[in-house]
């Protein structure tokens, strides 16, 4: 049933950062279709199977909670999502796969109860589809391949669902995201990894697809909640085009311009939005703004002080703040300060721009930690 040069993915040995690993709703969804494809084609009743990973070297056995027959050409299965020591909502969740004869000779894809159907472009299904990934189609393909060996494929309708599932997906980013009534059968590996900074990473693509994904005139980023009023209150921007990128400012731009590339599209305006202590840092060429990879930009804006005239005496202040909204209270009431933090703005602006060839404009806007405009915006 699964390729013989596959080896067994050991779920037991823990990840480096002595956590348990655990499998995706895409991996369960394969496990509860094979199954419920091995009662209908071969009258077996499975207690787990073979779920092939996207990774050709390696298999993950997935129990299976129960099987049932419904006449000689349906059939269905349930598995239990395990996200091992992961914070993932759907943990626990019942997932089921229904599997029907269509005889088509075609695969077809169905959101059954609680599976999510996707209204906005941008997450790479089609508008009107039901929320099943790429990679977990392939999968589920691949295990009706593995259970036909070599059969003629009559054609199947794979229904997949979740209990509970529209609840569930109250608590995940599908609302955001344009996916109505329920979860997403997700991942790329089959594998959860817990507590990733991969999939952290994954869902800033996700968010920067669906924000240029209906062609927007402009969108914008930031590092945190400090200027996502200004975007949406002055800028007048919706939500989905507003993105949180956390301290992956490179990696955020790298994708804003991949996905213009992909689509061959050009975006107006990309406005970059939040407190000069991330922001300030690429000036120095740091782009992953995290404290624990970077120092704190106090000397970067003392350098910009310092080439903007400022006295000596001035600069001196500056260097020896102990946080950079120590700078912002120091000059908050020298009419200097706007000129330094509009000559920051500026800068970041040219370096960001020189990253994202595919848009037109580059827009920067530097606030106080109470989400004060000090810039340009001032």
């Amino acid at each position: 049933m699964t390729h013989a040069s596959r080896k067994p993915f050991d779920l037991v040995t823990l990840a480096p950062n002595g956590l348990r690993r655990g499998y995706t709703t895409g991996t369960c969804a394969t496990a509860a279709v094979k199954a419920a494809l091995a009662q209908l084609l071969r009258y077996q009743t499975l207690q787990e199977v073979e779920v092939s990973l996207p990774d050709p070297d390696y298999f993950l056995i997935v129990p299976v909670r129960s099987v049932s027959r419904f006449g000689p050409e349906t059939a269905q299965a349930e598995v239990v999502k395990f996200a091992g020591d992961d914070p993932d909502c759907t943990d626990g969740a019942t997932i089921f796969a229904e599997v029907s004869v269509n005889h088509s000779g075609e695969i077809r894809f169905i959101a059954g109860p609680g599976v999510g159907t996707v209204t906005q472009p941008g997450i790479r299904v089609p508008v009107g589809e039901p929320a099943i990934n790429p990679v977990p189609r392939q999968m589920m393909r691949l295990a009706v391949d593995e259970i036909l060996e070599g059969a003629r494929n009559p054609g199947f309708d794979l229904t997949i669902g979740c209990v509970n599932g529209k609840v569930i997906s109250k608590k995940t980013f599908n609302p955001r995201l344009g996916i109505t009534d329920g979860i997403s059968i997700l991942g790329t590996s089959g594998i959860v990894e817990p507590l990733s900074l991969d999939s952290w990473i994954a869902s800033i693509e996700v968010y920067l697809r669906v924000a240029l994904g209906d062609h927007p005139a402009a969108i914008a980023i930031t590092p945190g909640k400090i200027g996502k009023k200004h975007a949406h209150e002055t800028l007048h921007l919706p939500a989905k085009e507003i993105v949180q990128i956390a301290n992956f400012f490179g990696l955020s731009l790298n994708y804003v311009q991949k996905i213009l590339d992909e689509e061959r599209l050009r975006l107006g305006t990309l406005w970059v939005l939040g407190h000069p202590g991330k922001i300030a840092k690429v000036l120095d060429g740091v782009w992953d703004t995290h404290s624990g990879k970077s120092g704190m930009a106090m000397r970067t804006v003392a350098s910009v002080a310092r080439a903007c005239g400022f006295y000596p005496e001035r600069i001196t202040e500056i260097e020896k703040a102990n946080t950079v909204e120590n700078i912002v209270e120091l000059l908050r009431n020298d009419p200097s300060g706007r000129i330094l933090w509009m000559e920051i703005e500026r800068q970041v602006a040219g370096l960001v721009h020189e990253r994202t060839p595919r848009v037109d404009r580059v827009e920067v806007r530097l606030f106080s930690m109470n989400g004060t405009p000090i810039g340009e915006a001032a």
